[in-house]
């Protein structure tokens, strides 16, 4: 089981309500990590295969099933927040779908940076470590099953 200090919870909560606000008003889409993962990263596009056209960045950024994903992505996120006292759980059983949860980590990369860049200097070296260690506990949980 994880420990987080009253600062954390405080923090993850806020980070994610700030996220829910920002694609609320969509001031960027929700879908922005996913894009970036599967244009940085290429080979991730092979869990996709499903999703058609994914040959270049301009069409991976008008995939609706990318878009989609992205919002799933978040929306399983928010969930985890909601039950941060017993994530490992939470993922049980996506654990065992899920047979590479270092694409996680490459996604999650992704997720700090289009977070960083909307939040600037707010997004302090304090809040970053916790909300690296909020993804990293994610990662760990998805991938239990698999190591």
């Amino acid at each position: 089981m994880v420990e987080w200090t009253d600062f954390e919870c405080a923090t993850i909560q806020d980070i994610f309500a700030k996220v829910d606000y920002v694609w609320a008003l969509q001031l960027f889409p929700e879908h922005l990590c996913s894009l970036r993962c599967l244009v940085v990263y290429p080979w991730t596009q092979k869990y996709f295969g499903n999703f058609g056209n994914l040959y270049n960045a301009a069409a991976i950024t008008g995939n609706p099933m990318v878009a989609n994903h992205g919002k799933h992505i978040l929306h399983g996120l928010d969930w985890t927040v909601k039950n941060m006292d017993n994530i490992k759980e939470t993922y049980a059983e996506l654990s065992v779908l899920h047979v590479d949860a270092d694409n996680f980590k490459l996604l999650f990369d992704c997720l700090t940076i289009v977070v960083v860049s909307h939040w600037g200097k707010d997004f302090t070296g304090e809040v970053q470590a916790t909300f690296q260690k909020f993804l990293a506990v994610v990662v760990s949980s998805l991938g239990r099953q698999y190591h």
